[in-house]
């Protein structure tokens, strides 16, 4: 489906223009400012939605402008018309051959529509990323921008695991340990319980001796008093009896407390409690270094898991970019030898930017041909920048392919090249002007 006639009324510069193109080229030619470039977006604003208008699309002075495009299969009409807001609203038709008109134009055509607004000219212009973001379209089912924020996100979060990593090795390494260290704990509770048992048999032995000692006291002073009360017997007989009677049982009582001391078993050994508190001190060290070991080997299994972590951060980043470079290999390419770079398209394997003109010309019509498969029509602004041998590349691959193409130049020695001069047709093909 290709433009078999266009007519434009107080479109921007254009007065009134109809064009009749004959041929695959059709080159729009004209002083600047006289309205060549009005010709290719009325094409556009035709078909695509009222996003792509520019704010003012009447031509100054006017309050109405009409676009219609015969397709042969189908024609479209857009209006537009000045309110007293200052906005243009628009309204589009869209009959078939038979007149029968779309219940729903826009949407007809945007499943029409390819890349109409891709220029080939303009394609090699653009800086690598742009090229690419443009071919990305080729490969179906991939969805690009997912794949680079899920790739950059596991690389900020694999760079922070293994920054992580780093700084967990360097603490382990930094735990100096004797080459013999130690790698079991010694219970240091069960000596110290051990200690405590001992120091409190100890003190049990102390207070039997003190007893003994008190016992052994109590002996003498019984001893003492035996002789005082006899004494006293001597001195006072009008008390002997009584003081006898003192003295027999204090007698006695010695005679137990003898008995006692004589039946008391001996004394158990002290234990020594500086060789049990050196066992004490020995253990605390012995549990320092199994403590500073098994900080270390917590450490490193951190790292360990950290590195892991970032690992399976690097699989999946590769995954990713290997499931992309299946999709790609997979994916039917406008032109043979064309590829994805890191930020760039391929040409047989070089950047695009480095292959000849005539190379990068026939590539970028090549892919708009491929993005224009029903609507066979192609815009090329700034043609002038377009020498001889790039306006035959151009034509001849318009002619086998069977596209047309329309060509902005300022100037033309085509006897066929349509000329606008303040906003009308003034000479070329011309089928009606005002």
């Amino acid at each position: 489906m290709k433009i078999l006639q266009l007519q434009a009324e107080n479109v921007k510069r254009l007065k009134a223009v109809s064009i009749t193109p004959d041929g695959n080229i059709v080159e729009i030619t004209g002083r600047n400012g006289q309205g060549k470039s009005s010709v290719l977006d009325a094409i556009w604003w035709a078909l695509a939605g009222t996003s792509h208008i520019q704010a003012v699309p009447i031509r100054k002075g006017e309050n109405e402008a009409r676009i219609r495009l015969d397709l042969g299969e189908i024609k479209v009409t857009r209006t537009f018309k000045r309110q007293e807001d200052g906005t243009f609203p628009t309204k589009i038709l869209v009959e078939s051959a038979d007149g029968a008109r779309y219940p729903s134009p826009q949407r007809m055509l945007d499943s029409l529509l390819g890349a109409l607004s891709f220029d080939p000219l303009a394609f090699t212009r653009m800086d690598g990323k742009e090229q690419l973001e443009a071919l990305k379209r080729f490969v179906p089912g991939v969805d690009f921008d997912a794949i680079d924020k899920a790739n950059k996100a596991d690389f900020t979060k694999r760079t922070d695991l293994n920054r992580e990593a780093r700084t967990l090795r360097s603490q382990a390494a930094g735990i100096s340990l004797p080459e013999n260290a130690p790698s079991d704990r010694i219970d240091d509770a069960a000596l110290v319980a051990e200690l405590e048992r001992a120091g409190e048999h100890n003190t049990e032995i102390e207070r039997r001796r003190s007893r003994r000692e008190q016992t052994e006291q109590q002996v003498a002073a019984q001893v003492a008093a035996v002789d005082m009360h006899r004494q006293r017997a001597a001195d006072l007989r009008r008390q002997a009896d009584e003081a006898d009677a003192d003295a027999d049982a204090a007698g006695a009582t010695a005679d137990e407390l003898r008995k006692k001391l004589a039946d008391a078993p001996a004394l158990p050994e002290p234990i020594d409690t500086l060789a049990l508190r050196q066992r004490i001190a020995d253990a605390g060290r012995v549990n320092a270094l199994v403590a500073q070991r098994e900080q270390r080997d917590r450490i490193e299994a951190q790292a360990t898991s950290v590195e892991a972590q970032a690992a399976a951060l690097t699989k999946a980043m590769e995954d990713r970019t290997a499931q992309r470079r299946e999709a790609i290999a997979k994916a039917k390419m406008p032109v043979p030898g064309i590829g994805f770079g890191e930020d760039e398209i391929l040409l047989d394997g070089i950047p695009f930017d480095q292959a000849s003109s005539a190379e990068q010309l026939r590539t970028s019509v090549a892919i708009a041909i491929a993005m224009n498969p029903k609507l066979r029509v192609i815009r090329v602004q700034d043609g002038s920048l377009l020498d001889e041998d790039a306006m035959r590349i151009l034509s001849e691959m318009a002619e086998a392919a069977d596209y047309q193409v329309w060509v902005e130049v300022v100037q033309s020695g085509r006897s066929a090249a349509i000329v606008i001069e303040d906003g009308a047709v003034a000479g070329g093909l011309l089928a009606a002007a005002e």
